[in-house]
C-alpha cells in the first residue's frame, strides 16, 4: 500500500470513529508511519484519533502531536481535578486506592505508587483519563515483582498460543526478572498491542518492552 492510499484510509477511519471530530486532526503519512497534528477539545478524543489509527491496515508506527485545548466550559482549576481523581481511585474496586498519589499540574495528571498487578495500574489510568479537565495522564505506577524468570516466561508464552489474536509462532518473548521483552512481526497493530496487554497480565511483570515489528 502507498502512503496515498494509507492517507486517505486514516481519514476514512477518523471520519468513521464517531467519538472523533476528523476536520479537526491533519494526517501526514510516510512510508506507512503516520503522523498526527491538530487540536481536539478532550483527552478523551485524543485517545480515540490515535486507537483508531491503530486499526488501519498498513499502519506501521503513529507519531502523535495534537495537543487538546479544553472549552471554557470544560475546564477545572488543578485542585478540583486532582480531588475528582482522587475519587475516582477510590470509588474503583480494583484499587487499593490508599497506595496511589496524584499530580496534576496545568490539567496533566501524574499518577504514582506501587501496585501488585498490571491490571490495577490500567484501572487507575482508566479512572482518571476521562475525568473533566483533563489534558493528559502520565502513569508511573510501578508493579511489585513476585515471580521467577522462567514462570513468567512460560505463562506469557502459554498465553499467547491460547489467545486467537495472536501467531504465537511469530512472537519470541525474553524474561530478566520482571523485565519482559518481545520481538517478532505481526500483522497490525491490533496484534501489537494484544501481545503487550497479554505480556502485562503474568503475575510479576513489572516492565514489558514491545519490539514486535508490524509488517502488513
Amino acid at each position: 500500500m502507498n502512503d496515498t492510499q494509507l492517507q486517505r484510509d486514516v481519514l476514512n477511519e477518523l471520519e468513521w470513529e464517531p467519538s472523533v471530530h476528523a476536520a479537526e486532526i491533519g494526517i501526514a503519512v510516510k512510508e506507512g508511519i503516520v503522523t498526527l497534528s491538530g487540536t481536539v477539545g478532550t483527552y478523551a478524543e485524543k485517545l480515540a484519533a490515535e486507537k483508531a489509527v491503530k486499526r488501519v491496515r498498513g499502519v506501521k508506527a503513529v507519531a502523535e502531536e495534537i495537543e487538546v485545548k479544553l472549552p471554557s466550559s470544560l475546564k477545572r482549576t488543578d485542585t478540583e481535578i486532582a480531588r475528582g481523581a482522587l475519587d475516582a481511585l477510590a470509588w474503583n474496586v480494583e484499587l487499593p486506592h490508599e497506595k496511589l498519589k496524584v499530580k496534576v499540574e496545568d490539567g496533566w495528571i501524574t499518577l504514582e505508587g506501587e501496585l501488585d498487578w498490571a491490571f490495577q495500574r490500567d484501572a487507575a489510568m482508566r479512572s482518571v483519563r476521562y475525568l473533566m479537565g483533563v489534558c493528559g495522564v502520565t502513569n508511573l505506577i510501578t508493579i511489585k515483582p513476585r515471580v521467577e524468570t522462567a514462570t513468567i516466561k512460560h505463562r506469557i508464552g502459554d498465553a499467547f498460543k491460547r489467545n486467537a489474536e495472536l501467531d504465537a509462532n511469530r512472537i519470541r518473548v525474553d524474561a530478566i526478572g520482571g523485565r519482559v521483552s518481545l520481538y517478532g512481526n505481526v500483522h497490525s497493530w491490533q496484534e501489537h498491542d494484544e501481545a503487550t496487554h497479554v505480556a502485562w497480565s503474568a503475575p510479576g511483570v513489572v516492565i514489558v518492552e514491545n519490539h514486535i515489528a508490524v509488517t502488513p
